[in-house]
């Protein structure tokens, strides 16, 4: 079988609406490594959007799926309840940044979680308007293209979004927007679009993910907590892409001294199974009525057994510690290309949250034709990367923690390899 044979299906059998990095057909994956279905071995530095952060195939993982299945898949936990779910709830409650009270809901997808966190806020709340920030990426549900802060390729031909959704900059000095500009347009909203008194809630992606992995200046967070507590404004953290120890930490809120009201969370809680989150003070989470929350698969028994596991090998490997280990690898060869490539723009990050973004040299114009090139080059050299930010010029990193020393060193010889060669070529 050859990957342009299935390619060739793929485009008859499937919608274009689904678009795809990659040409390359998975056929098998361990670790931090994929085999294509000719049997080409690519390192694997985009884990699936941050979701397999324990490596593909974890054994503690599998083994907690094996043993669910042997028992039971699914019953509806609406239905017939089952105690795995109780505990990972127990277990989120007490590892969501806060000092309260916390109560744990589960669903599907990260979309999922951000729709059921903003209909939580609003009943908490009595409330409708939501502040979301320009880049900033929340899903592909109605709400989510909504609250999603850019419009190709997530809003386009959808017609109108839901409504009392509001933007406000997104504070990056690199594109010109400090956080006293970011603070004052939110200042200006207040005064002229909507009644502070009527926004039920902020949501911000503590480091965007498909924006371009920026992280809120912590400034900005603690402004944004206080000016939530004035006003009575809830505070939801989108911590999707990054949970579970991208950061360095559980939780990238642990960075900022502040906690959040309701935090969403998917990706990397089921380490390859579907699953996901939202987890609040016990009061919001309580709001909603009996039957307002919930879903037929929401926390379905084989998603909460990969979850339960997955919290085990982040304690029991160290994956907090190894992901700052791996970050700071990561950076200091990032940094050390900045001294022959001058398309380098900015290397930032916390944790193994990585990335790089390309400038043209001469005009600091963002160069998506470079981060592109450079992805390609990888691509054809056995690395999978993958691009974000509004202007499509960066590349993220988003390597399992568990990627075993060796092969962290070759995808990183690969990589310093393909921006040479790109920056060669300009």
């Amino acid at each position: 079988m050859l990957n342009a044979e299935v390619a060739a299906r793929r485009t008859d059998a499937v919608s274009r609406g689904v678009g795809v990095t990659t040409q390359v057909y998975a056929e098998r994956a361990e670790n931090a490594e994929i085999w294509d279905v000719e049997g080409r071995r690519y390192i694997d530095f985009a884990a699936g959007i941050a979701v397999v952060n324990t490596g593909h195939r974890h054994p503690k993982v599998i083994e907690a799926v094996k043993a669910q299945l042997d028992r039971f898949t699914h019953t509806c936990h609406q239905v017939v309840p089952y105690e795995n779910y109780v505990r990972l709830a127990e277990r989120l409650n007490d590892l969501v940044p806060g000092d309260f009270k916390k109560k744990t809901i589960f669903v599907t997808t990260g979309a999922e979680a951000v729709e059921n966190a903003v209909k939580i806020a609003r009943a908490a709340t009595n409330r409708s308007a939501v502040i979301a920030f320009t880049g900033g990426f929340h899903g592909r549900t109605f709400m989510g293209m909504a609250l999603t802060g850019k419009v190709v390729p997530y809003k386009s031909g959808f017609g109108a979004m839901m409504a009392d959704v509001f933007h406000v900059p997104f504070p990056v000095e690199l594109h010109g927007t400090s956080v006293e500009d970011s603070l004052s347009a939110l200042d200006k909203l207040f005064k002229a679009d909507v009644d502070p008194n009527r926004v039920a809630a902020f949501i911000i992606e503590p480091i965007q993910g498909e924006g371009g992995f920026y992280e809120v200046p912590r400034a900005f967070m603690q402004k944004l907590r206080e000016l939530a507590d004035k006003h009575g404004i809830l505070l939801i953290a989108d911590e999707v892409q990054t949970g579970f120890s991208r950061t360095g930490k559980h939780f990238a809120m642990e960075h900022f001294g502040v906690a959040a009201d309701i935090t969403t969370m998917a990706k990397g809680l089921g380490g390859g199974f579907p699953i996901a989150a939202v987890t609040g003070r016990a009061e919001i989470m309580d709001a909603p009525g009996p039957g307002g929350l919930g879903g037929t698969y929401g926390g379905n028994a084989v998603g909460v057994a990969a979850g339960n596991a997955v919290l085990d090998v982040i304690e029991e490997e160290g994956l907090n510690e190894r992901a700052e280990l791996l970050g700071n690898r990561l950076e200091q060869r990032l940094q050390s290309l900045r001294e022959t490539v001058p398309q380098i723009a900015d290397v930032r990050g916390p944790g193994f949250m990585k990335a790089v973004e390309f400038n043209l040299p001469a005009s600091k114009t963002p160069s998506p034709e470079f981060a592109n090139a450079v992805r390609q080059r990888a691509l054809d050299n056995g690395l999978i990367l993958l691009t974000c930010g509004v202007y499509g010029n960066v590349i993220r990193f988003l390597a399992p923690i568990t990627i075993q020393d060796d092969v962290f060193a070759e995808a990183l010889d690969i990589l310093e390899k393909a921006v040479h060669e790109t920056a060669q070529e300009a």
